[in-house]
């Protein structure tokens, strides 16, 4: 079955975004890496659509470019003038205020943890096959994922939760 390229890339590229996105938190970092992602696969996209299709590889290529990306760590600090309050809870900007919270607190986490809790908790992806994509082995997801929601967990104290909730 033949998969046009620019079929695939007008159908995908919102669906492959979100999937960068997530990993990167990130609109322009997102784009920057879906966009090197399809560049790469158009280079090989009749083996590519040959093999098991373009969609495997191309999100594939998008995890590697996030993994392998060279920033500078300072690329994903956001230096503030003063800390923010603390939000009250059943207000919309509070809840913009938590979700942004959530994202810099992802933002922190190494590639290879983010990696992991993306692919397991967005994805749905079981952990044979986030080790296949990570080139490791299930039992290394396993430890990125627990020191990932350590983290997390250890991050968003009840104090920091809405209405002071775990």
């Amino acid at each position: 079955m033949h998969v046009d390229f620019a079929e695939f890339v007008l159908a995908r590229t919102p669906a492959l975004l979100r999937f960068a996105y997530l990993l990167t938190g990130d609109r322009h970092l997102a784009e920057d890496l879906t966009q090197e992602a399809l560049v790469r696969a158009h280079r090989r996209w009749s083996a590519i659509t040959a093999d098991v299709g373009p969609e495997p590889y191309v999100r594939q290529a998008v995890l590697r470019q996030f993994l392998s990306w060279r920033r500078r760590r300072s690329f994903f600090e956001r230096p503030a003038a003063e800390l923010p309050e603390r939000p009250l809870p059943d207000d919309f900007a509070d809840r913009v205020a938590v979700s942004d919270e959530m994202w810099s607190l992802l933002r922190r986490l190494p590639r290879s943890q983010r990696a992991v809790v993306v692919l397991r908790y967005y994805e749905d992806l079981p952990d044979a096959e986030i080790a296949r994509l990570l080139g490791c082995s299930p039992a290394t997801v396993r430890v990125h994922a627990f020191h990932a929601l350590r983290r997390l967990r250890a991050a968003l104290t009840p104090a920091r939760l809405p209405g002071g909730q775990r």
